[in-house]
């Protein structure tokens, strides 16, 4: 079984549970089944499970049912386990197959005697606007792909060596060269692997770089049924954006260049379209800030955006297998900047920062911007030889209205300091989280 932090998210609820249910939300095959059904198995006795997809006879009739009595009554009919007062947990999954059960799940909680987990692919799709939202009934976990530490734990990496890196990105000090080596090469993996449970086992049980493309290739096909199935008649439009995020995040300033969708410029007219995969956990916008100053949600400019893929692995597949080997054999005269930030972006994401970029014609651009507290901090991602370049950090660091006190280069190699400029290697972004 792999290590995922979201179970910690999930004793908290348990621990603390009064009259909320679990939703659990998060892409496609990132592992929320299989580790809902782990959970439960471990806190009682008996867990019903119904999956509404795979069971829409359930889903239609939960949809029907008039009252809360006939959903309660209802739902017991389709128990496949004996449901004990006190004892079992409800385990409804891809309940975007059925609103009904979220927009209840209030009336479900105010009995006391079932607990009741939710779990769905598509739920900032289907759900989006719902009508009647049980709100203060749902304690929600998001769940994403493994982050870096998560897939340094499925490779075998013990925490105490994890530990002794967070103790060198707290104190600026270099990290042991075997170790700083080892963790290293387990990034040029991620960068190839991502953090797919899938796709993570079987990378860390094999080496088998074909086998991992065979799940990637699934996943991706799964992505675009999805399309064509919830997103009505904009599927074609978003199906045409999914498959541009590669060589729109790969072009030099990285932005999403909107004509190349229809050739049309007006943002406005693929507007939903892009949040369609934003809402369905495919894709990550980063917007651009007009100022890098605190706050930086009131200086987005939304029709300005890079368009990361939610899983590193997946964009290095959908790249190509030329890309796999380049990677593998760490040709330096290719520029990985787009995987490297990609990944930095899912990083900074599952970490709870938000995505931000800054770019202007007297400073230049800033791979990302993220606020610890009330300070902003710059973040540069370099993937060569040549990360002390860098004018852009230097000119917003001199910039005095901006109040920008420090600034990151992430790169390939260890720990170092130069003024207000931490040099730190790119796998460190574990240790990038609220507060840092």
């Amino acid at each position: 079984m792999l290590k995922r932090k979201a179970l910690d998210q999930f004793e908290d609820w348990y621990r603390y549970r009064t009259k909320q249910a679990l939703l659990v939300t998060g892409a496609r095959q990132v592992g929320k089944t299989y580790l809902v059904r782990e959970f439960a198995r471990t806190h009682w006795e008996n867990v019903v499970e119904i999956n509404l997809y795979e069971n829409p006879a359930a889903a239609e009739a939960l949809s029907t049912a008039s009252n809360s009595r006939e959903l309660f009554m209802r739902l017991t009919a389709f128990a496949d386990t004996p449901m004990v007062p006190g004892k079992t947990v409800v385990f409804l999954d891809e309940v975007q197959q059925c609103k009904k059960a979220v927009t209840a799940i209030k009336f479900l909680m105010e009995r006391q005697d079932f607990d009741y987990i939710l779990s769905g692919s598509m739920l900032g799709v289907e759900l989006k606007g719902l009508s009647s939202a049980p709100v203060g009934y749902l304690s929600t976990v998001k769940m994403y792909p493994l982050d870096f530490e998560e897939f340094a734990w499925a490779n075998g990496v013990s925490q105490d060596l994890l530990d002794e890196v967070r103790s060198c990105f707290a104190d600026g000090k270099a990290v042991d060269e075997f170790v700083h080596q080892r963790l290293t090469g387990l990034f040029h993996r991620y960068l190839i692997c991502g953090g797919m449970p899938d796709p993570v086992q079987a990378f860390a049980a094999s080496d088998n770089v074909s086998q991992v493309r065979v799940l990637q290739e699934a996943i991706v096909g799964q992505y675009r049924y999805d399309i064509s199935k919830y997103a009505g008649g904009r599927a074609r439009v978003v199906r045409r954006i999914f498959d541009l995020m590669p060589s729109e995040i790969s072009r030099q300033d990285k932005r999403f260049v909107v004509r190349d969708v229809e050739g049309d410029s007006h943002f406005d007219r693929y507007d939903n379209d892009f949040m369609w995969l934003t809402d369905a956990n495919v894709a990550l916008p980063a917007y651009n800030v007009t100022e890098p100053r605190y706050p930086l949600a009131t200086n987005l400019e939304s029709s300005k955006f890079k368009l990361f893929s939610s899983d590193v692995g997946i964009l290095t597949y959908q790249c190509g297998m030329d890309v796999v080997r380049d990677v593998l054999t760490s040709r330096e005269d290719i520029n990985f900047g787009a995987l490297y930030e990609n990944a930095v972006a899912q990083e900074l994401t599952c970490h709870g920062l938000g995505l931000w970029y800054f770019k202007n014609r007297s400073i230049g651009e800033l791979d990302f911007v993220v606020q610890t507290g009330d300070r902003v901090v710059p973040i540069e991602v370099k993937s060569g030889k040549g990360y002390r370049r860098h004018s852009a950090l230097t000119k917003a660091l001199e910039t005095r209205n901006y109040g920008i006190e420090r600034a990151i280069v992430l790169h390939e190699g260890n720990v170092e300091k130069d003024g207000a400029v931490s040099y730190l290697p790119t796998y460190m972004t574990m240790c990038l989280e609220p507060g840092f």
